[in-house]
């Protein structure tokens, strides 16, 4: 068990806790709970689904990074398959604070890039902030997600996102969430093939710049991540982050990365470049390899 998930286990009512332990025992737990997992941990605590999703948001916010704030964040999203994803806030040591990942960034982007097709749920230990609220506005799920916060009745983004402006606004037609397929062909060794699949499945329905990063650790897991665009612009997560989000979140250091790879056209409208480069050498990864997209 990575050592981050001690302490939160460790508060949680016996059941509860000698259901779950095995299923995070591993050092690199991804930090997904299936739909039979989820299930058999409600039945292991007596718990319903909304209880259990709280009681477990502490071990979401055990997977931070928040070495400026020392403000840890735990979010779950709940996804129509049953599975259910962690996510928590990350900062990024040397960068800027744009650079950051928000925790409901976090959950939300994990379960996109886990191939989750569209979320019922969001748990989240602390209000959404507008930056969030914006993001969540452009999933598939729309308006009608449910938010889930300690102490208070489940609200849908609508609620907390009234009068709200977003992709339908701009007949936008294809969401986050939605399958997508710029239709790239893959090339060079796994870790560029891994990136070009990234940048695939990119949603950029605003500057049609599809991008994607992968990264390689040190036992050659490669864990990658695609550009997820928004109607507002600003809350845009690009696909640096999204690769860096899955690798912390299954229990990697920053330090463990090796290689790193970015796909985009060379004639796109935006370029990840230097942010994506910029972003690895403060974390001390020095060489970014660059894949054109054709």
């Amino acid at each position: 068990m990575h050592p981050r998930f001690q302490f939160a286990l460790a508060q949680l009512g016996a059941e509860l806790q000698s259901a779950l332990a095995p299923m995070i025992a591993d050092n690199h737990f991804p930090a997904v709970l299936s739909a039979g997992q989820v299930s058999a941990l409600k039945a292991a605590s007596g718990l319903d689904e909304d209880a259990l999703a709280f009681s477990l948001l502490p071990l979401a916010a055990a997977c931070a990074q928040t070495g400026l704030s020392h403000f840890n964040v735990g979010a779950i999203a709940r996804g129509v398959s049953g599975s259910w994803y962690f996510g928590a806030n990350m900062e990024f040591p040397g960068t800027t604070m744009q650079q950051t990942i928000h925790a409901e960034q976090s959950a939300i982007s994990h379960a996109w890039l886990r191939g989750e097709k569209s979320l019922q749920a969001i748990t989240v230990n602390y209000t959404p902030c507008g930056h969030c609220r914006q993001f969540m506005n452009e999933l598939n799920s729309g308006l009608a997600l449910e938010v889930h916060l300690p102490g208070r009745a489940p609200h849908t983004l609508g609620d907390y996102l009234p009068d709200a402006f977003g992709p339908r606004d701009l007949d936008i037609q294809v969401l986050l969430m939605d399958k997508e397929d710029h239709g790239f062909a893959l090339s060079g060794d796994a870790l560029a093939q891994a990136a070009i699949a990234a940048a695939n499945r990119s949603h950029t329905p605003y500057s049609r710049s599809p991008s994607g990063v992968a990264l390689q650790v040190s036992d050659g897991t490669i864990f990658s991540g695609s550009y997820a665009e928004n109607a507002a612009y600003n809350p845009s997560l690009p696909p640096l982050q999204g690769a860096l989000n899955l690798l912390c979140l299954s229990g990697y250091a920053w330090e463990d990365i090796q290689r790193a790879a970015l796909a985009e056209r060379s004639d796109a409208r935006l370029t990840q470049l230097d942010a994506t480069a910029a972003t690895l050498r403060a974390l001390g990864c020095e060489g970014l390899e660059c894949i054109e997209l054709n």
